[in-house]
């Protein structure tokens, strides 16, 4: 049988591989070091002279970072020591196996584009973390924030529409459920346009009603498994005893609008009583600009429950009664921030899939959850979504992303074809979406 294809990597000329590496990372490195800049004075107010010479350490770091993504040299071992730094490093060695003497090392044009990316992400943390005392700073705070505030406007119609829904929830026929959720699904779906690394962290709030677009943007669904979920969840909902647990977890990927989307959707599951408990995982370090971290889930639901707006303050205090009751549970983890695929997981990180094997249901937000599920590589478009995950299945899983890299599995045959050639970059530009599922039916 032939091995899997090979990894998405810059050394394409022209793909989005090559200009995320190229012109993408570089913009983000930039824009960090300008965030540095631009908090000098606040450093110095909290740390006088030390915080200074830590501004400019850092600063210092990741302008040598920059430069050698930029000339593209060899992918160096990581120095300082973290709780993952002894696994980034030996994942770096095992990218050099993989090369032939001729190649030399590792390097960002020609290593996978999954790893390279990931490693980036990983030195700018080394950077801060190696730059005390301000080595607990999230460099990309602002842009987050930033993005929940641009994004105030859908925030309230959001609220408001979970709200209104609150008040008849329990009069709901099956039918009428199934309408709303199959809803509450399509704006956790959308959601996930509002993603900063793909902008290079330019921000994209999210400045109209979504739910009044949901007809409209149904075409642009290539995948649509929502049956399946809403079949398998109804069904442990039937066979529920009063006692047992139906367990949704979702690993989240942007914070700010999109990580709304996806409260709104836990709320809704477990007010229908499609699940009786949900739980979050999140990055424990700064990641990808827009990722969601502990900080960011907990600021995000104190801001919602300090607002004016009451529908969206009643959203705030309920969720976080539901976080004090034990009904949604946050958990981070350190194998959400390592360049492993997710078929690497129960030799990785046996832990977390042996967590993971205890839920009914697995959501997998976004983007970058995607390439990871699918090992990133360039997989023809028809393969079955089952066959990519490549033995990934600690439980039944969907992945719920708009598509912003160039890997789509499971469609029809004829489909990518269509695609490329009504609209060229259909896949790297967060028009499409995708509910794609992979379980017993």
């Amino acid at each position: 049988m032939a091995g899997p294809p090979v990894f998405l990597s810059a050394r394409d000329v022209g793909s989005f591989a090559y200009l995320t590496v190229k012109d993408r990372l570089p913009q983000i490195l930039t824009k960090a070091i300008d965030t540095l800049h631009r908090h000098k004075s606040e450093f110095f107010e909290k740390h006088g002279e030390k915080g200074l010479e830590a501004e400019k350490k850092a600063i210092s770091l990741l302008s040598k970072l920059r430069n050698e993504l930029q000339t593209d040299k060899p992918i160096v071992p990581l120095v300082e020591k973290f709780v993952d730094t002894d696994l980034w490093n030996q994942y770096l060695e095992y990218q050099q196996s993989l090369l032939n003497e001729s190649n030399g090392k590792p390097r960002w044009f020609l290593s996978p584009w999954l790893f390279v990316e990931c490693y980036m992400y990983r030195r700018i943390h080394e950077a801060i973390i190696q730059s005390p005392p301000i080595d607990d700073f999230d460099i990309f705070k602002e842009l987050k924030d930033q993005n929940f505030f641009e994004s105030q406007e859908s925030i309230i119609a959001l609220c408001t529409h979970l709200q209104e829904l609150m008040k008849t929830i329990e009069d709901l026929d099956e039918n009428q459920l199934k309408n709303e959720f199959f809803k509450v699904l399509q704006i956790s779906l959308w959601g996930n346009k509002c993603d900063l690394s793909l902008s290079g962290g330019k921000t994209i709030s999210q400045k109209t009603n979504l739910i009044n677009s949901l007809e409209d943007l149904k075409p642009f669904i290539l995948v649509n498994d929502m049956e399946h979920l809403w079949s398998l969840l109804s069904n442990c909902k039937k066979k529920r005893e009063k006692a047992s647990i139906t367990r949704v977890d979702i690993v989240l990927d942007n914070s700010g609008f999109e990580l709304v989307t996806d409260l709104v959707l836990a709320d809704l599951l477990l007010s229908s009583k499609l699940a009786t408990e949900i739980h979050f995982y999140g990055k424990m370090i700064p990641w990808f600009v827009s990722d969601t971290t502990l900080h960011d889930f907990n600021w995000i639901i104190k801001q919602l429950k300090h607002s004016n707006h009451k529908w969206v303050s009643k959203c705030g205090v309920d969720w976080e009664n539901h976080i004090k009751m034990g009904r949604w549970v946050y958990l981070d983890h350190m194998f959400w921030t390592l360049p492993h695929e997710f078929s690497a997981m129960p030799q990785v990180a046996p832990d977390l899939y042996a967590t993971l094997q205890k839920a009914h249901l697995i959501l997998f937000k976004g983007d970058l959850n995607y390439r990871k599920l699918t090992g990133d590589r360039r997989w023809e478009f028809t393969i079955p979504f089952h066959e990519a995950l490549n033995g990934f299945h600690p439980a039944p899983v969907c992945s719920i992303r708009t598509l912003k890299a160039e890997v789509q599995v499971g469609l029809q045959p004829g489909q990518g074809e269509q695609l490329t050639a009504s609209v060229p970059n259909w896949l790297t530009i967060g028009k499409y979406g995708i509910f794609q599922f992979d379980g017993p039916l």
